[in-house]
């Protein structure tokens, strides 16, 4: 049975009553955030649930907001239960969980001293801090990466680490006052409320403390009779009629949660423009046509010897062991063109004559190397070969066939990159689709590597993609060895290389490749 009410935000002038402070109703560890895995194994498939930076258009910002799910119910209704339920039957590829338990405040030395004595109250509204959920939920769904902290029960404070969540195509955000803020109200997209009998829930919670934290049923009970049920009276049950949907008996009500599921597919469907790739390809194409090659670019000489190896590498009968051989060439006269963008600083050493030298030095904390697999993964060889100790990251990112949208599928970054100068390696750019997405991922979160700090190499580059990169990126740095005018309706590079991952890892293309298309690591 799917039990589906009116009311909105706007049914109650308050949200919160005002209440006297109680005792914890509980006491745990860590925030569920912190233990919640980012891989979610169901029956069909493995879904990352860590969430993934979304898709930018040809601006550099925001294509569509994600859809936000908000669960709210009492204590051990089965919310989580229900959660992961919805995201299996939802099939979406990108989720964020988002559990409200992370957000308890942190306490001051006098309330340490009440939780210690279970004098403080954790199920009133007072003991979460709405305004850091608001904000955080907001910037998730606009996209953004956001730190999500980790509670610690046991401290009653917060870990020094948090966890570092983007944003995803759909954010599921649980807890047992979802609905008790405003603010928090307008960022749902979909309110559902799990409402499971006292009964169940009391047994539940039996169940899993004594088993669990290995407390004893006497002060199990009277926890749930003092504290646990009052506060589900009076804070909790109100919001009921909040909720756009209620789901008896949690869980375990397949029926309620197809329902939703085929709810939430259509409203996905709604701001998912059908022909999406093609559409934002062509935005990108018309975006900066006729326009000058921006001034952050900077393509190799082409010498007779530059000339040459393109001859070689551009030739469809050219052998792999030859396209091998003379793209390595390229990467290394691309990566040293690039080197000489970083910023330096006046050296002054002594000859073995004895006599000074003036010369340069690199200035700068760092250099990063990161590839866009899995053809951006062969120029790392020369990064290595003339820059001694680089760190080397590595980022994939595939289309969806049915959505269309890019996605990003592995990152691996070395931690504290903030400060680095970051070279940027994909071995051609059409659209620039890939590469812009690459960069955000560096730009957001606990990367924060400076926009001017990033160079984006490749060996060779349409006109097209040039223009997307400069324009939603203007202080990126754009470095290769040759740049071809025309890209045609297939988005392929005209004349082109062909798909380069191919050709040189002896793999044969997919029926619909691209240029940037990318293929599993070879890792």
């Amino acid at each position: 049975v799917l039990w589906v009410i009116g009311g909105g935000e706007g049914s109650l002038d308050r949200l919160l009553p005002s209440v006297s402070t109680g005792l914890s109703p509980r006491k745990r560890t860590t925030s569920q955030c912190k233990s919640e895995p980012p891989l979610l194994r169901t029956s069909k498939r493995t879904i990352y649930t860590a969430g993934r930076p979304p898709w930018y258009n040809e601006h550099g910002t925001q294509s569509k907001d994600a859809f936000v799910i908000g669960l709210c119910g009492g204590s051990a209704s089965g919310k989580t239960t229900v959660a992961r339920k919805i995201i299996e039957a939802l099939d979406v590829p990108w989720v964020v969980l988002l559990s409200m338990d992370s957000f308890y405040k942190v306490l001051s030395p006098e309330q340490q001293i009440k939780a210690a004595s279970n004098d403080y109250n954790f199920d009133h509204p007072d003991a979460f801090d709405f305004d850091l959920l608001t904000h955080t939920l907001r910037k998730l769904k606009q996209g953004k990466s956001v730190k999500i902290p980790v509670y610690d029960f046991t401290t009653h404070g917060r870990q020094k680490d948090w966890k570092t969540v983007y944003g995803a195509s759909v954010i599921i955000f649980e807890g047992i006052m979802s609905f008790a803020d405003k603010e928090l109200l307008k960022l749902l997209d979909m309110k559902l409320f799990v409402d499971t009998d006292s009964d169940i829930r009391l047994v539940r919670r039996l169940r899993r403390d004594i088993s669990e934290r290995g407390r004893e049923i006497e002060g199990v009970i009277k926890q749930y009779n003092k504290f646990v049920k009052p506060a589900f009276e009076q804070y909790i049950e109100p919001t009921m009629r909040l909720a756009d949907i209620v789901v008896p008996r949690g869980g375990g009500n397949m029926v309620a949660i197809d329902l939703i599921v085929q709810h939430v597919h259509s409203q996905l469907e709604e701001v998912r423009e059908v022909t999406y790739t093609h559409t934002l390809m062509a935005a990108l194409a018309s975006a900066h046509q006729a326009q000058p090659l921006p001034e952050t670019l900077s393509v190799l000489e082409s010498t007779p010897q530059v000339r040459g190896m393109h001859t070689i590498i551009r030739n469809k009968e050219t052998s792999r062991d030859e396209f091998i051989f003379y793209s390595k060439r390229l990467m290394r006269l691309l990566i040293e063109r690039a080197l000489s963008f970083l910023p330096s600083q006046v050296h002054v050493v002594q000859t073995p004559q004895g006599e000074d030298y003036e010369g340069r030095t690199f200035h700068g904390k760092r250099i990063t190397g990161v590839s866009i697999l899995r053809a951006g993964e062969t120029m790392e060889p020369a990064l290595r070969a003339v820059c001694k100790d680089v760190r080397i990251g590595k980022i994939l990112i595939q289309t969806n066939q049915d959505t269309g949208e890019p996605e990003l599928h592995y990152l691996r970054l070395p931690k504290d990159i903030s400060e680095d100068h970051v070279i940027l390696m994909d071995c051609t750019v059409s659209t620039g689709a890939a590469a812009m997405m690459a960069v955000r991922v560096l730009l957001v979160g606990d990367h924060d590597v400076q926009e001017d700090k990033i160079l984006l190499v490749s060996l060779l580059m349409a006109e097209m993609g040039i223009h997307s990169v400069a324009y939603a990126f203007p202080q990126v740095k754009i470095i290769t060895t040759a740049v071809d005018k025309k890209v045609n309706d297939l988005f392929h590079i005209i004349p082109g290389i062909g798909n380069f991952g191919d050709r040189y890892f002896g793999t044969d293309p997919p029926p619909d490749w691209s240029d940037e298309d990318i293929d599993e690591p070879s890792y």
